[in-house]
This record gives structure tokens, sequence and C-alpha cells, in this order.
């Protein structure tokens, strides 16, 4: 057996909804502007619910609709580029909160690509370890805490939310790509607050000049080149994931993308030759959750009984690094 299959998705949106016109009260906006470029209508942020808590709350549902319990998870493999804490690890948190005693853990960070990334992981970890019986992929991400509320380019994108799958090896489809190119680091990040340490003889950090000169301590984006990469990264990784199994892009009766810009999805499947109305979006409610965003579609879109068992899926991101990826799956 060599494949997986999931056994149940779990997701946690916070209750506060912040709708473009509530954006613009606060930055130079309106929602025509937002929904005719990004097909965007709201978002949702924490209220004070920190990375961790989330991401349990998804897990603890995911369990629950996998029908086992924490202890049984061998592995957990949390994806966020928001953790609460430089160390212990999101997933060491998240472990305990969910009773999962027996389980190793630790954080995964490939930005937006990072479920897809995760879910590669956890099936080499299934297909090389025979005791590891159950993974818990969960992904997690407070943006609103690195979003720049004051730049409307930016503020109007973001979201907050977890999702989680867990998953066991199967004998059912798998194929996979994931990669990267970080000649294209410069063009999305955020960076970490300065060394401030008794010693120093420079104010200047050397990251503050340069290549990354822009966007202080908030997430930077130059758009047009996050753009041009993404409209081309997310078919190459969905065809290089089927060419491995000699798989026809069209027998894919699925497409769950990271929710970036529902100009990039359909771009990407025009590029792909697909119709839109195969791929998965929720991007109108949720805006862009980073690595969150693919297993929320998913978990929607499996509660909502669009996704049925049997349905071949690709789910497929790209993401700050720059970094990109593809699962094909039978779900």
């Amino acid at each position: 057996m060599c494949g997986i299959e999931i056994l149940g998705t779990g997701a946690y949106t916070p209750v506060l909804r912040v709708t473009n016109d509530d954006l613009a009260k606060v930055v130079d906006t309106n929602d025509e502007w937002i929904s005719t470029r990004t097909g965007i209508k709201a978002r949702h942020i924490t209220n004070g619910e920190p990375t961790w808590r989330m991401g349990a709350e998804a897990s603890r549902q995911a369990l629950e609709n996998a029908g086992i319990d924490g202890s049984e998870i061998g592995l957990i493999i949390a994806t966020t580029i928001t953790s609460d804490f430089s160390t212990p690890s999101v997933a060491c948190v998240i472990q305990d909160a969910i009773g999962a005693t027996d389980a190793a853990a630790y954080d995964l960070n490939a930005a937006c690509s990072g479920f897809v990334y995760g879910i590669d992981a956890a099936k080499r970890y299934l297909q090389t370890d025979s005791d590891l019986k159950y993974v818990l992929v969960v992904a997690a991400e407070r943006l609103s805490k690195i979003t720049d509320y004051t730049d409307r380019s930016s503020c109007i994108l973001f979201g907050d939310g977890a999702a989680a799958a867990v998953v066991a090896r199967s004998d059912k489809m798998f194929t996979s790509y994931i990669g990267a190119d970080g000649r294209g680091a410069k063009f999305l990040y955020s960076k970490v607050h300065k060394v401030l340490h008794p010693f120093r003889t420079t104010d200047a950090d050397e990251i503050e000049t340069g290549d990354f000169a822009a966007g202080k301590y908030f997430l930077y984006q130059d758009g047009k080149e996050v753009y041009k990469f993404a409209t081309k990264a997310l078919p190459a990784a969905a065809k290089k994931a089927a060419d491995k199994i000699g798989l026809d892009i069209a027998d894919i009766d699925w497409f769950v993308p990271h929710q970036a810009n529902i100009r990039i999805i359909e771009t990407a499947a025009k590029n792909l030759g697909v119709k839109m109305d195969k791929f998965i979006v929720n991007i109108a409610e949720h805006g862009n959750t980073s690595s969150a965003s693919i297993p929320t579609a998913l978990h929607e879109a499996i509660t909502d009984g669009t996704i049925k068992r049997g349905d071949k899926l690709c789910l497929v991101g790209f993401g700050a690094g720059l970094t990109m990826g593809a699962v094909i799956i039978e779900y």
C-alpha cells in the first residue's frame, strides 16, 4: 500500500467577520474595488484566539470525523507561518491539547503551500514507518498579526483560520510534486523583529537593505511578481504530479487550489485547460488564509457533499519562498 486515505477533516473559522465595507472604515478602499480584483467579500480574523487554539479546534473536529481518539495519532505535522512562539512548536502545543500523548510533533513552514507539503510528508512517513498508523496534518494561521492594516493593497487579502486532516496509509491513488524557487523569496515575505543585544555596534540589520528592505515587520508582497509565478506554478505543479502516474488532468474530479485571488485561480484553470466548475472556491468568505486555505476549502466541500468518496482530488498551492506543490489523491 503506497497511497493514503483522508479519514476525517475539520476546520475552525473565527467568529469575528470583517467585510469589505468594514475595511473601508479603516483604509481607503471599497467593496467593489476589492471584489472585482480579488473575489473576496469578507474574511474572518481572531478576536484573541491564538494560532494553536484554532489548530486544536480543527484537529478535534478532524479526529471526531475520522472516528479515532487523539491518543491514536502517531505524528502531528503543523503548517504555519504565524506560530504563537519561537519555541515550542505549535504542533507540540496542539499535541497536548488533543491528548495525542504518543505523537511526535513538529512545525513545517512552506507558507501557503504548507498543507500540500504536509500531506506529502505524511505519506512518506506512513510509507516508511510500519508502526505509524495515523498522521494528523493541521494548518493554522493568524495572518492578522502580520498584516499591515494601513496598506490597502495587502490588508484586504488576508484572514485567519485553521483546518486539519487525519490520514492513514491505503492502496488508493496518490501522486505528488513539491518544489520551490528561492529566487522569488524577495517577492513575498514577513521579517521577524531585529536582534537587539547589548553588544551590537550597528543599528541596521543587513536584512533591512537590498532585496528585503521593504515591509518592516508586516507581510510585504510584490503583487505582479507573485501573480506571474502563481499562474504558472499552479498548473505546472498539477501537471507534474499527474504525469508521474500517467494521469490525464481531465480525469481529476475536483481541484482544491490555494485561495489567494480569484483571478489567479481563473488564469490557472485556463492554463490547465480545465473549466472553473471543477474548482472548489471559497475565497469570497475567507480571503487568503495561507496554509489553512486549501484544507478549509477541502473540509467545506466534503461537509456540504460536493466532494464524495471515490472522487479524484488535486490539492494545489503556491506560496512565499516561493513554493509550489500538488498532491493528487482519491478521496
